[in-house]
Formats: structure tokens, sequence, C-alpha cells
């Protein structure tokens, strides 16, 4: 089976227009009359991926400095220019990306969009909110490790990406933040928030020229591009044995049962998308395949979930389990054995069909409001074209049987599985 890229997929359908600015900067845009809002959703290569290792946390620290101000707008002021007119804005930083969305009323976007602009482009990253802000990073990293989902799905990574920043977690490390200057992140800020590599996406009532010369006036500004030490990114390949670690908690009544499986990057979304499918035929409800036998039937899980993550350079497969440590190893075979079923006989195609309605159905319900759709569009637009974004509910329904056996086979052997087991100390 020849894998597909992001280029080959049609997108004759899609709602939005995507334009690029003089100063390289993407626009995408879509009108939505139906509704008095209007959302824009900033997307920025500049994720974790982008840190040099000793710089590990470094993008996520500064998705909390840029709401610090700029040299024309005080800590806290921008909060208030969107919250007094009725708005709201957040901001998240992954791997792959970091990115900021405002939701107003389309009356008041002239307003606020070049204060959003101004607060990305100029971060001010003042010194004094820089050691006070490092604090709550530091505090929100500690939290993260009382939670022993978060310590065994990072020990998981950290075994499945070794000398990759996917194995990293993007919180950083205690040593790694302190390790950092004021004027480190404003190198960073310099080097990755330029017009090449960001994505302004507006979905709401505004129409398309009123968007882009508002667009265009407000994102005029970029600073002279910053330079940083490149990030040491490790080639990634299949894991040929399974690695398996037991980690030992204070504090958790039950176990858990981790495991992973590298999988295609964007370059491979044909395949990236049947394991989606996958993924919902293993344990994507209560009729799905692992919850069914090892959660209703045999009583041996108190819960048992699959999700596929879509990610830049390799994705990621997970199987996750709750369940008492006796029966981690049973759980673990009888895992391992449904996987080997997939990978040897087709799916029932009446099977497979009810999982392709409850994907489109979630992909429906995923699509539905202003800041969905612009989630959406910033997100494909990081990783690979935005218009790709509106093929995923016919790709779904293309698949055949034999198809997403070839990918079991390929994909999700036992043998490239790593597992990481959390249980209680005795």
């Amino acid at each position: 089976m020849t894998a597909l890229s992001s280029l080959d997929f049609p997108a004759n359908d899609f709602p939005a227009t995507v334009s690029t600015l003089a100063s390289g900067l993407t626009v995408v845009h879509q009108h939505v009359p139906a509704t008095p809002v209007v959302t824009v959703d900033v997307w920025v290569n500049a994720g974790a991926i982008a840190e040099p290792e000793p710089w590990s946390g470094m993008a996520h620290f500064l998705e909390h400095m840029i709401f610090k101000g700029t040299d024309r707008l005080l800590p806290g002021q921008f909060d208030q220019v969107i919250e007094t007119r009725g708005g709201m804005t957040n901001a998240a930083t992954s791997h792959d990306y970091a990115h900021f969305f405002i939701n107003v009323a389309a009356a008041h976007l002239t307003d606020a969009l070049p204060h959003f602009a101004d607060l990305l482009l100029n971060a001010a990253i003042p010194d004094d909110e820089f050691d006070r802000e490092r604090l709550v990073v530091l505090e929100e990293l500690r939290q993260a490790y009382d939670d022993p989902d978060w310590v065994g799905f990072q020990s998981l990574m950290e075994i499945v990406y070794p000398g990759h920043p996917y194995g990293r977690s993007v919180l950083g490390t205690e040593a790694t933040l302190m390790g950092r200057s004021p004027q480190e992140m404003r190198q960073f800020h310099r080097a990755h928030y330029q017009a090449d590599g960001m994505t302004v996406v507006v979905v709401g009532d505004v129409d398309e020229e009123n968007t882009l010369r508002l667009v265009e006036q407000s994102f005029a500004e970029f600073a002279p591009r910053g330079a940083i030490a490149p990030n040491g990114t490790t080639r990634l390949s299949q894991r040929t044995a399974p690695s398996r670690d037991v980690i030992q908690l204070p504090r958790i009544e039950q176990a858990r049962l981790l495991m992973a499986w590298i999988g295609p990057g964007v370059s491979q979304l044909r395949d990236a998308y049947g394991l989606d499918l996958l993924s919902i035929a293993l344990a994507g409800g209560r009729m799905s395949r692992l919850v069914w036998e090892l959660r209703e039937q045999r009583q041996l899980v108190h819960g048992i979930d699959s999700s596929f993550s879509l990610q830049r350079d390799a994705s990621l497969f997970t199987i996750s389990a709750l369940l008492d440590a006796e029966y981690v190893a049973v759980v673990e075979g009888l895992i391992g054995d449904r996987l080997l079923d997939l990978a040897h006989t087709p799916i029932d195609p009446y099977e497979l069909n009810r999982y392709k309605r409850q994907l489109c159905n979630d992909y429906a319900f995923s699509t539905e409001t202003t800041n969905q759709i612009a989630g959406l569009y910033g997100y494909y637009s990081i990783l690979s074209n935005p218009a790709v974004s509106v093929t995923y509910p016919a790709q779904i329904q293309s698949f055949q049987p034999e198809e997403l056996q070839q990918l079991a086979a390929r994909y999700l052997s036992p043998d490239r599985c790593t597992a990481v087991i959390l249980q209680p100390i005795a």
C-alpha cells in the first residue's frame, strides 16, 4: 500500500480562504454570518520541539510571559481590554506548536485585534515578571509530578522517544527553568514568533476584505529575527523489541498499564487516519473490543482507553488501563493477542461501519463553533495545510477492512510496544 502525503488529499470543498501576506504571514479566513462573534486563533511554529535541550520548558514558559505585556501594554491590561468587551482569551503549548486565541463580539474585533497582535509580536518579557511567573510554572511542574498518570505518561514518552524533543516534558524541568534568563527568552521569542512561522485564523462574522486589511495592519511590526542553537533532534525509528518498565508509587490504589507505539507523522496522513479508526475499534466505547472483553465481560480492568495523537515527526498510539496490580500481566497479554487478531483477520464490515460513524459524528460535533473551527484550521496549518482538515470524514469513510488489517500489522505489533506499569508500593 502506498502512503499518501498531505498533498495527495483533495480539498475542493474547503469553505475557508488561505492567503499569504507580503510579510509571509499566513491568514486563514472563514465568514460565518450566522453568529455575531469572531474567533482569532494564532498558531506559531514554536512548540517544545523548537527548544535546545538545555532550554527545555522555554516554549511553555513563554506562553505565560506573552500575557505580561509590551512597551504599550502593562501586565494585565490586555486581559482587561478583552474582558471589558465581553470576550475571552487563552493559550496552549504542545511539542509541535504554541497557539493563542481570542473570542470577541464581531463589533469589537477592530479594537481587540491590534492589542492581541502587539502582545504576540512585541512581548516585553520584563525581568521582574519573569521571576514571578517562573514560580508559577515551577508550581505547575510540581503539581504534575503529584499526578501519577502524568508521571507514568512522561516516563513512557522518555522511552518511546529517546533523544528526541517528544520525549521531554513540555513543562521542562526545575533545572532547565531555573537556568534560563529573560534575555534568552527574548531571544527564543525573536527567533520563532516571525511571520513565516505563524498562521492567523479568523472565523466568524467578518468578511474577507476587512479581515485581511485588519490582520495586515495589526501584524505589521515583527521584531528583527533572532537565532538560537538547534534542538538536537534525533531520527526516530520503530522499536524492534518490546520494552517494559515498572514504577512503584505511593498514594495510588490501583495499578496503571500504559502501552505505546510510534505511529506515522504528517507525511503519511492516510496511515494516521487509519490508526484513528483502529483506536476506536480497540477502546472507543462500551462496544469496542477491549472495553467489551476486559471491562464488561471479564471484569479485569476498571477502565481502558485508547488514543491516537497526530504529531509532525512521529505520532503516538496508546492504550491505557486502570486495574488491580494482580491482573497486569494477564491484561497485557490479552491486549497483545487482540492486536495480533487485528493484524491477521480483517474487521467485519458491519463493525467497521459503526466505528466510522462514531468518528465522523465526533468530527461533526467538534466543528460546530467558531473557536472549534479556527482551532482545527490552525492545527492543520501548523502540521500540514488547513484545507486537509475538511477531508477527514471522507477519508475515514473510504477505509476498507483489508487496509486496516495491514496498518495493524505494520504499526501495532506487540514486539514494538513500550509499556510502563505503575504499581502501588506494597
